[in-house]
């Protein structure tokens, strides 16, 4: 439940229009430790109807794949539009921050060898826009891992 409810965007399409403006993504998986282990990351998304599916890509082995395995459940933030405020009066040193965020969970999956080339699209696409075709080097893809994050719920603020 948030407590700025005048801040809470819970449209779809607002949500989206956010993520689009957003070039990071950061992933929380569940640590063995206790602690989450949190990871800064490039993205892509497909939207198919009111589903969200983002993408992502990385080296072929790593401690993040070990914990997905472990726990697929994971939660996301993503924000844009950063800007500092400053009050009228600057003896009284108070601000706020303008910002736009989209937070939520979902389920990681490893998708098929042939689902590749379709996550690489969207990762392109959310950098360089939609409408173009990318090549890609066929051994720079076999010794690239993806994964996409199965949205199952999500919300926005913004100030």
């Amino acid at each position: 439940m948030m407590r700025r409810k005048d801040r809470e965007i819970t449209d779809f399409q607002e949500l989206i229009a956010i993520m689009k403006k957003c070039d990071v993504c950061r992933i929380a998986l569940n640590d063995s430790s206790g602690y989450p282990y949190i990871l800064p990351l490039n993205f892509g998304m497909e939207i198919e109807g009111e589903k969200v599916i983002l993408y992502f890509h990385g080296a072929p082995e790593g401690k993040k794949y070990e914990l997905m395995q472990a726990d697929s459940r994971v939660s996301f933030e993503m924000d844009y539009g950063h800007a500092l405020e400053m009050a009228e009066d600057t003896n009284s040193c108070r601000c706020s921050m303008k910002y736009e965020s989209v937070i939520g969970r979902g389920k990681i999956v490893m998708p098929a060898d042939e689902e590749k080339k379709k996550a690489l699209d969207c990762l392109m696409a959310q950098y360089h826009g939609t409408g173009r075709s990318f090549f890609y080097d066929d051994e720079v893809v076999a010794r690239t891992k993806v994964f996409r994050l199965e949205v199952i719920s999500m919300t926005g603020k913004r100030r």
